[in-house]
């Protein structure tokens, strides 16, 4: 058949097949001219994307951004080729377009990304993910958006070992999110062999129902009929998601690659040979359900910020600032959520639960959904806050990665960084959040020192893109700025200057007030100091560190941090211009911390007042020495 446009229940069974057998021999076109792709793992799943973008899924195309279109996830990121093959048999691409696969400029990269394309909600690939992000997103319509969408995720069964996927369903089957549908693609074969259960059905149906999930089984994920029915099946469940489990064969359709080992992520090796097997090409086309008519997704009333004030001299936790922010960003824009991690009293979410509860999601202890939910909010459009402890964020690091690469805009907040928490010992210190996410791309990273200036970058950060990172800590400090000062991003504040000043001190956070401390130390002894408050640590004030190098010669930073990645990286980035390099010593964190009070702590790291003037002193005196 050929031009053929069908409506989903005018569709029959047999034009279902052949739907099913063009997303093959498209998925086997793509790969060949590319070279390289996944076409083996797109052919097991022909069937179930057929049916479903054929007869149930709900989606405007040409509206992308149409409040009621549903919402699929190719968890299985690698079978691009069959999200493509769709792309192209409902209207979205053309032929010409699904040739260019994999080629340099093309929209349609190896694994999807809605960088690139505006029908993809989310970048997967890195496998485990697709799963958490749809439950983000399932959230979104349950509890906020409120237009009645579906959420559909195609899932691979090798993905399915990671522990990230049942972090997803266990919060799935806890919120009741009957407006979720998991469909996982059991073909039995993984990179290098049979996967962990290989075809036992079973098995993955113990594991979800036990989270709570309607599960239904397909024996055969080629019979369309069996198919079909099992996402009605879907569709008539109410209050708990549902996973489809299908037994399929990698490869099918084609004798020398159906159910064979060794052919993950290779090319058909005889594509003609292939598609002719398959019956050909073909140039179907299906309309998709468009969706109903919704109104625009729920919003919160907004209101007039007002954020908390402290006064000069106030002893206050940055921590307490955040929580008191946010609760204030909240209710001046109805866009804001809130989520952490079971740490809501420690890293002070818990003010905007409080505050706006319809709008504060408890992830408990699973640091990968965290971030998962985050970006799936973000997808639709609201801007979420998720904290934890900055040690336990390294979890989630590689959903902060696939998020930078989504383009999601999220803001991440991790409390009780550093050996300054004291006495919970190295478990609890977030010694490498900083090197981690300023590695992140397009990131910007914010480590403010007091309570004021902390309040600000939480509502600055709100409008920022990308990946947004604020570090907060757990004791309280002196207020040092007033309420109504400001912190542009890419910024930094020069708290002590003078003609005179021989040394710059360059610090961040805690560190600020020992280097305050250190300042005051050192100009009794003859040495006036510059003190920096680099609390934009990504981007890094280049401007004012290298007109302080060229006043002073002599920089000291000191971090409550690793040596590796954190502040003192962050300055050097400022000299990677040409210009010579002043003489910089560098304190950090270089030894492993155990118990001890919080200044005890900064003492022991050498970071406290003492050990960074005792540095200046140093560095001042070998760069007069002869």
């Amino acid at each position: 058949m050929t031009d053929e446009r069908r409506n989903g229940d005018n569709v029959n069974d047999h034009q279902l097949s052949e739907l099913a057998q063009q997303l093959r021999v498209d998925s086997v076109r793509a790969a060949a001219a590319a070279g390289s792709g996944h076409p083996t793992s797109s052919m097991s799943a022909a069937e179930l994307a057929a049916v479903l973008f054929a007869r149930h899924f709900r989606y405007d195309f040409a509206r992308p951004e149409h409040p009621g279109n549903d919402r699929f996830v190719l968890s299985k990121g690698h079978a691009s080729p069959l999200m493509y093959s769709v792309y192209k048999a409902v209207g979205a691409i053309d032929d010409e377009e699904l040739l260019t696969f994999r080629k340099l400029g093309s929209r349609l990269e190896g694994h999807p990304t809605p960088r690139r394309l505006p029908w993809v909600e989310t970048a997967t690939g890195s496998l485990g993910q697709g799963l958490p992000v749809g439950v983000g997103i399932a959230l979104a319509g349950k509890r906020l958006d409120r237009t009645g969408y579906r959420v559909w995720v195609l899932c691979g069964d090798s993905e399915l070992a990671e522990g990230s996927v049942w972090e997803a369903a266990e919060q799935a089957g806890y919120e009741n999110l009957d407006n979720l549908v998991a469909i996982v693609d059991v073909n039995r074969l993984g990179q290098r062999g049979e996967t962990r259960h290989g075809h036992d059905l079973d098995a993955y149906a113990r594991r979800f129902r036990a989270f709570g999930w309607h599960v239904v089984e397909v024996h055969d994920g080629h019979d369309v009929d069996a198919v079909d029915r099992a996402y009605a099946e879907a569709l008539s469940t109410a209050g708990q998601p549902t996973v489809i489990v299908a037994r399929t064969l990698k490869g099918k359709g084609v004798a020398a690659t159906e159910d064979k080992e060794g052919l993950h992520g290779k090319p058909v090796k005889d594509a003609d040979e292939a598609i002719e097997e398959l019956g050909g090409i073909r140039d179907l086309r299906i309309e998709v359900h468009q969706p109903e008519d919704a109104p625009e997704p729920h919003r919160a009333a907004a209101g007039h910020l007002q954020l908390p004030r402290h006064e000069i001299g106030e002893e206050a936790a940055t921590r307490d600032a955040f929580g008191e922010a946010l609760a204030a960003l909240g209710g001046a824009r109805g866009d804001v959520v809130a989520l952490d991690g079971e740490v809501g009293d420690s890293t002070r979410a818990e003010y905007f639960a409080k505050e706006h509860p319809e709008r504060y999601f408890e992830c408990y202890i699973a640091e990968q959904q965290l971030i998962a939910d985050a970006v799936g909010l973000a997808s639709r459009g609201w801007v979420p806050y998720a904290s934890t402890f900055a040690a336990f964020l390294t979890r989630a690091h590689d959903f902060v990665r696939m998020a930078a690469i989504s383009g999601s805009g999220l803001n991440v907040v991790g409390s009780h960084a550093g050996v300054a928490i004291g006495q919970d010992g190295p478990s609890q210190m977030g010694l490498e959040d900083l090197a981690m996410f300023r590695s992140v791309h397009g990131s910007t990273v914010l480590y403010p020192c007091d309570a004021n200036q902390t309040a600000k970058l939480v509502a600055t950060m709100a409008d920022l893109d990308g990946i947004r990172y604020l570090r907060t800590s757990r004791g309280k400090d002196p207020v040092i700025y007033g309420p109504d000062e400001e912190f542009p991003v890419g910024g930094s504040k020069v708290l002590r200057s003078s003609d005179e000043d021989r040394i710059t001190l360059v610090a961040a956070g805690v560190t600020v007030h020992q280097a305050l401390a250190a300042a005051d130390a050192l100009e009794g002894q003859g040495i006036r100091a510059r003190v920096i408050d680099l609390y934009s640590v990504k981007p890094v004030d280049r401007a004012t560190l290298q007109e302080a190098a060229e006043r002073t010669g002599c920089l000291v930073t000191v971090e409550d941090h690793h040596e590796e990645g954190g502040l003192g990286d962050a300055v050097l980035d400022a000299f990677t211009d040409g210009r010579p390099v002043p003489r910089l010593v560098r304190l950090a964190v270089r030894t492993m911390p155990g118990s001890a009070t919080p200044e005890e702590q900064l003492h022991a790291a050498g970071i406290d007042a003492e050990s960074i003037a005792a540095a200046a002193r140093l560095l001042v005196e070998h760069a007069v020495a002869p």
